[in-house]
């Protein structure tokens, strides 16, 4: 067998999604996994934005939002009532193609991705666990152990997507400092009748937090929740001893539970990402509570990250400086995640009385007055969709015309009138020039000897709302956000940039 590449080691969505666009971008890969199969009892359901702008790309948005449920109401309930209720549907029209938030629990997400990695003749080899790796200044030697039989392999570069309990993190002796909520929670599978299909329940009160989401592929709904004390017996915990409370808080009858299981939440971040060859992504990197749904997609924002870096590396198209910023831009973003779904999180879940007052009063009425309004909506999606993520402060980023940043996602502009899409070239996983009206001569004389492609796109009254400047010059990375942005005359800044990161002929 060829030896890999690049080797990814945990098959969730991080490393599946990894495999894809690895794939894409046409690097050899393995990818491998300790358990037999995919999990069961998933507990990520939301899939942001951001997550499906980054799938348009690899070809897999479509689909996806096909398989899922678009959320267009959130319900507010506190004992057994409707308190509030949220009208969600197409909140961030204009901002992205993926104007909502999309419930495709992490068990059906995962099937999604092996089927579309196998049908581009990759399997993901189960039952293979890392036991060991040593790094020298040319790759990687992994030791795996397939149900006893050792192997040795040899990549480039290897990459842990193997969960909070990551083997990679370990044998890098990476520290994975942060604490534990005291609380057990609960995911349960059920068929259950009463409530509306699409909407999204969640009951905050004195007896805690329930949150109820739909699942497409069954009919199903999936319920998480804090297993309260009143009903935490000296035995495991159980649904039948939770269920009568939670049919009455969300105005449920349950008829089946097809699974139930229980967990504790942590709130962690790896003190590096990167460990010469070897990068962390995904819970092997960080984990942090449900808040928000941001934790699958963070990962898979991760996975994206880090493959044009690879990708770009090993074709020698990039300088290899370019992995560097790998850490550079996540761990910064993660820890700000963790430490913001942690003050949030201890407020819905917290049984103190500062707690309770968020539930019982400030939640309902915030909940309400935010979204009663188109502003509070595009707010609230903003917040929770990952579409600001940016990494201005990255060594790739660099400069500022009007509005817009370097390190800024960039903004999506679509005019049916003019026929723009300035998403569409994105698909190439390559780097490109946006220019919005008329390119200058010292932008095209810069991009003349360049492998970089110009995109020349009409100035219209969508592009200059969405913060673009008449004929600036925006250099887009291989994933969507503004490396650099300099005014049209300044061909000289792109021609610097392009010399810098070697991204010239």
């Amino acid at each position: 067998m060829t030896d890999p590449e690049v080797l990814i080691v945990g098959a969730g969505p991080t490393g599946l999604v990894l495999a894809l666009s690895l794939a894409r971008q046409g690097v050899r890969f393995r990818i491998i996994d300790r358990n037999a199969g995919p999990g069961q009892a998933s507990r990520a359901l939301a899939v942001h934005a951001r997550t499906l702008e980054l799938y348009a790309q690899l070809g897999l948005a479509d689909d996806a939002v096909a398989l899922g449920v678009s959320v267009e109401t959130v319900r507010m309930r506190q004992g057994g009532r409707e308190r509030a209720r949220a009208d969600l549907a197409d909140m961030g029209a204009g901002l992205s193609p993926y104007p909502f938030m999309l419930v495709f629990p992490q068990d059906d997400h995962e099937r999604f991705l092996i089927d579309r990695l196998s049908a581009i003749g990759v399997e993901v080899e189960r039952n293979v666990a890392l036991v060991d790796l040593e790094q020298d200044d040319a790759g990687v030697t992994a030791a795996l152990d397939r149900t006893g039989e050792r192997e040795s392999v040899r990549a480039a570069y290897v990459v842990g997507c193997d969960g909070a309990h990551s083997a990679v993190r370990e044998r890098l002796k990476i520290d994975f400092p942060g604490g534990t909520y005291d609380q057990i929670f609960y995911v349960a599978d059920v068929m259950a009748g009463g409530a509306g299909i699409n909407d999204v329940s969640v009951n905050l009160d004195a007896h805690g937090f329930v949150l109820m989401m739909p699942v497409r592929s069954r009919g199903a709904r999936r319920l998480i929740g804090v297993m309260p004390s009143a009903v935490q017996g000296d035995g495991p915990p159980t649904m039948e001893a939770v269920r009568p409370l939670v049919e009455r808080l969300l105005g449920l009858h349950i008829d089946t539970v097809n699974w139930f299981s229980t967990y504790h939440v942590h709130h962690r971040v790896a003190a590096r990402f990167r460990a010469q060859r070897c990068f962390l992504a995904g819970d092997a990197a960080h984990v942090h509570s449900p808040a928000g749904g941001q934790g699958m997609n963070t990962g898979i924002g991760d996975a994206c990250n880090l493959a044009w870096k690879l990708a770009q590396t090993i074709k020698g198209r990039i300088d290899p400086a370019v992995l560097d910023t790998y850490e550079s831009e996540r761990i910064a973003f993660a820890r700000t995640l963790v430490a913001t779904t942690d003050r949030a999180f201890q407020g819905l879940v917290g049984t103190g009385v500062v707690g309770r007052l968020i539930r019982t009063l400030l939640a309902p009425r915030v909940l309400g007055a935010v979204t009663l309004f188109a502003v509070g909506r595009r707010a609230m999606f903003r917040t929770v969709s990952q579409t600001r993520i940016a990494y201005r402060s990255s060594a790739l980023s660099e400069g500022r015309v009007g509005r817009l940043r370097a390190g800024d996602r960039l903004p999506w502009v679509a005019d049916a009138d003019v026929e723009t899409d300035n998403y569409a070239p994105l698909k190439s996983f390559d780097w490109q020039a946006h220019v919005y009206g008329e390119a200058t001569p010292g932008v095209t004389t810069a991009l003349a000897t360049a492998v970089v492609p110009l995109r020349r796109f009409a100035w219209t009254v969508r592009a200059k709302a969405a913060g673009f400047t008449r004929g600036a010059v925006y250099l887009i990375r291989p994933d969507g956000h503004i490396a650099l942005a300099a005014a049209g005359a300044d061909g000289a800044a792109l021609a610097r940039y392009l010399r810098t990161w070697r991204l010239g002929a």
